[in-house]
C-alpha cells in the first residue's frame, strides 16, 4: 500500500513546495484548482484555454513561492498570480480590446425598472460572462476582485478614467440585460 504524505498546515505545504516536493505541489494544487479555475473562466470564456490559464498560473506560484513574504493571505497572493496570468493571456492573444464598444445607443436604463430579486447567481454570472471582452474584464477585476481603477489601470494599461467608463457600461449593459430578462418573465407570466 501507498503511503500519502499529508500537509496539514498551509506552512507545511509552502515550505514543502519550495524544496520541490511534489506530493505538497499536487495537494497545493487540488486544493485550490476547481476554485482558480472559476477564476480563469471569468476572464478567458473558452475552457480550455482557461484551464491552460490554470496550469501557467500554477507554474508562476511555485516559480514566485520564494517570494511570498507571508505578509496577507497565501490565497490572495496566488489569486492575484492567477487572475494577472489570465489577463496576460487575453492580452497577448489579443482579445483585451479595451476600445469603446458601440453597444446599441438605447441603453437608457434609468427608465427601465429591473430587480435583483429573483435573479440567481448562476444567471448573474452568464450575464456577465456575455459581456464584451473589455467590460467583462473590468467589471470582474473591480466588482469581484475588488481591485481599484488605479489598480485595473495598471494591470490592463489603460487610463483609470478608461476603467471607469468600461465598469460604467458594463453596469448599464447588465442593468439592461436584466430589465430584458424580467420584461421577457412578466410576458410569460402574465
Amino acid at each position: 500500500m501507498l503511503f500519502r504524505k499529508t500537509f496539514t498546515t498551509e506552512q507545511e505545504i509552502i515550505k514543502a513546495c519550495l524544496k520541490n516536493d511534489r506530493k505538497a505541489q499536487e495537494q497545493l494544487y487540488h486544493t485550490y484548482s476547481r476554485k482558480f479555475l472559476a477564476i480563469c473562466i471569468r476572464y478567458v470564456k473558452d475552457r480550455e484555454l482557461a484551464e491552460d490559464v490554470l496550469m501557467e498560473g500554477f507554474m508562476k506560484i511555485f516559480e514566485k513561492l520564494p517570494q511570498f513574504e507571508s505578509k496577507g493571505s497565501f490565497e490572495g497572493w496566488m489569486k492575484r498570480i492567477m487572475v494577472t496570468q489570465a489577463l496576460l493571456t487575453l492580452r497577448n492573444s489579443r482579445h483585451l480590446n479595451m476600445e469603446v464598444v458601440q453597444v446599441e445607443s438605447q441603453l437608457e436604463v434609468e427608465d427601465a425598472g429591473y430587480e435583483l430579486n429573483h435573479l440567481e447567481t448562476s444567471d448573474l454570472m452568464d450575464l456577465i460572462k456575455g459581456l464584451p471582452v473589455g467590460y467583462r474584464t473590468v467589471f470582474n477585476l473591480y466588482a469581484v476582485e475588488g481591485y481599484s481603477h488605479a489598480e485595473i489601470g495598471d494591470l490592463l494599461g489603460i487610463t483609470e478614467s478608461t476603467s471607469k467608463s468600461q465598469l460604467n457600461r458594463a453596469r448599464n449593459v447588465l442593468k439592461q440585460k436584466i430589465a430584458d430578462l424580467q420584461t421577457k418573465e412578466r410576458r410569460i407570466n402574465g
